[in-house]
């Protein structure tokens, strides 16, 4: 698979994300002056939105075009529901649920064999949660001590209103698929309808 070797924080700058975002605290100190760049053409906007997203969740193209035309396919606006799917990503989910401090850390978990829908053992990281689905931490993976420093670690970290979660007992569940005022970072998912419709 693909993988960006780009140090985060500077693709975090080059893309105007907060790294907190991507699950990380610090913040770069280089280069803190304001640097002046030319003005985006139309196109270049709508690049720099969907490149946002994949850096964001992980994705390739292929996929993240995949989900598109997914998204397209449904009923409502396209946009939204293109950050819907997204956020129903099976590494997304345990990361929002706070078993994980990155969603890096979270996809390496769910490869790993550690997490469990429904009772059932899901090795698949773009895994699309349902409503209803119940999201587990294997029993044989919560003796492990590095899990249970890692999860206990996140206990204060905000859960959104669509996931219900307890940390106690390492197990959370679905209770809505994710609305647009969930999303917690800055997009403009129309620019990127944008960019696939032309």
């Amino acid at each position: 698979m693909g993988k960006s070797t780009q140090p985060l924080l500077k693709r975090c700058k080059t893309l105007g994300i907060n790294p907190v975002v991507m699950g990380y605290t610090k913040e770069s100190k280089r280069n803190q002056k304001e640097v002046r760049r030319a003005k985006k053409s139309e196109y270049g906007l709508q690049l720099t939105e969907k490149q946002k997203l994949r850096f964001i969740y992980g994705v390739l193209e292929k996929q993240f075009r995949k989900y598109y035309v997914m998204a397209t396919k449904k009923t409502g606006v396209t946009g939204e529901v293109l950050l819907q799917i997204l956020e129903s990503r099976l590494d997304n989910v345990v990361y929002r649920m706070g078993f994980a401090k990155t969603r890096q850390q979270a996809r390496q978990m769910v490869n790993h064999g550690h997490i469990t829908v429904n009772g059932k053992k899901v090795d698949i990281p773009s895994y699309l949660v349902k409503v209803g689905d119940v999201i587990s931490i294997k029993e044989e993976s919560k003796a492990s001590a590095g899990i249970k420093t890692m999860v206990l670690a996140n206990g204060d970290k905000v859960v959104p209103g669509w996931l219900e979660v307890d940390a106690e007992k390492f197990t959370g569940k679905v209770v809505s698929l994710a609305a647009r005022s969930d999303i917690d970072y800055a997009v403009k998912e129309n620019l990127i309808v944008e960019y696939y419709s032309k």
